[in-house]
């Protein structure tokens, strides 16, 4: 979201964002490369359609990785004041980590514990100690009360080295929360969607692919 409501700010967070997945793009596993050429074409033609959301904001899915880069280079917009006002990143429930709900986002877990609220809290904590701006936990979310806890987050990018680090930090740990649950519950996507991370983080840190900013338990 465009705190200034200046449609040229927005467009030039949509020209960051397909930027950042065209990188991504060129060497996506074949896999999940439709999933982010829809991205880029949702993107493209936003502006065109008209689809801004409230006060000059997009929604726009992506992988850890790809949100982690696109907060980085969304910051350093306005670091460069290439973009005057902060950005707000944010997220409600419809997410990897953000809700337990048998009926919905956690129907596909299938070793029992899609009926826990645990996920959703444990996220909240997470994004609040790893630097969120605020945090919301929620019942509901459109499946009714008693059916669903949802976890949400706002993260504001003043351009600061800061803010960087902070949305680095809690950007990781919002999705890859939900990633280790499905993975722990034997879903193979999930599965497959941490061996690919950590291997992009192994072959950027060389250190065994885990995040730097994350501390060991």
């Amino acid at each position: 979201m465009c705190t200034s409501a200046n449609p040229e700010e927005l467009q030039l967070t949509d020209n960051i964002a397909r930027e950042v997945l065209e990188k991504q793009l060129a060497t996506a596993p074949e896999d999940i490369k439709v999933q982010i050429q829809n991205n880029i074409k949702w993107v493209q033609d936003a502006m065109k359609n008209k689809m801004a959301v409230g006060s000059q904001a997009r929604i726009l899915y992506s992988d850890t990785v790809g949100r982690m880069e696109l907060a980085k280079q969304l910051n350093k917009a306005i670091a460069q004041g290439r973009i005057k006002s902060p950005i707000v990143l944010g997220r409600d429930h419809h997410d990897v980590s953000g809700t337990d709900a048998p009926l919905r986002e956690t129907s596909n877990i299938y070793d029992g514990s899609s009926l826990t609220a645990d996920m959703a809290v444990q996220n909240v904590i997470g994004d609040a100690m790893r630097g969120a701006t605020w945090v919301s936990l929620h019942n509901g979310g459109g499946t009714g009360w008693g059916k669903a806890i949802n976890g949400g987050f706002g993260m504001v990018l003043d351009g600061s080295e800061e803010a960087g680090e902070r949305a680095q930090n809690m950007l990781f740990w919002d999705v890859s929360n939900g990633l280790t649950r499905r993975a722990r519950a034997g879903n193979p996507n999930a599965l497959k969607a941490i061996e690919r991370l950590q291997a992009t983080f192994r072959e950027k840190n060389g250190n065994g692919g885990y995040f730097p900013f994350v501390p060991s338990c």
